[in-house]
């Protein structure tokens, strides 16, 4: 069975999308075993230069990161995939690989390390910019309908 793991840039602060979260981070464990993972961000502040900003929590991202994991980038300029798509390439990747590994950077996104070192594919879920903490749930969303669409279960329709 595959495992999820999402590593996302700092809490979410919006009460309603928090709750957002834990809905479908219980729906998604029914599933498959889920780690969520919140890692420190770098402060912005004026004069700091937003790649060394990036850099930073680039770093913290890695150092939650295994060697084996299968990672997908969360970004702007990734692979749009329709539902059933995404379903299917978990379905793929679950018959070679033993975790994947979601990341969402913070509002200023993920540093250049990741995207082009570290991940294995990059994700979009919309041409719209969304959030950091909006994307959380529309990916949690996104995986739990992904289960129920190689299930066959009513949900998806």
């Amino acid at each position: 069975m595959v495992k999820i793991k999402i590593v996302v840039v700092d809490r979410t602060r919006a009460s309603f999308l928090s709750r957002g979260e834990t809905f479908y981070l219980e729906r998604v464990r029914r599933y498959a075993p889920t780690e969520w993972i919140e890692v420190k961000p770098a402060r912005i502040k004026k004069g700091r230069p937003e790649t060394s900003i990036l850099k930073l929590e680039g770093e913290a991202i890695q150092r939650r990161l295994q060697e084996k994991d299968y990672v997908f980038a969360l970004d702007q300029s990734g692979k749009p995939r329709t539902s059933e798509n995404l379903a299917h390439r978990i379905e793929q990747l679950s018959l070679s690989r033993d975790r994947l590994c979601f990341i969402i950077g913070g509002p200023l996104g993920l540093s250049a390390e990741i995207l082009s070192n570290r991940a294995d594919e990059r994700l979009s879920l919309s041409q719209m910019t969304l959030t950091h903490e909006m994307t959380r749930i529309v990916l949690l969303e996104q995986i739990y309908r992904a289960f129920t669409i190689l299930r066959g279960e009513k949900y998806h329709k």
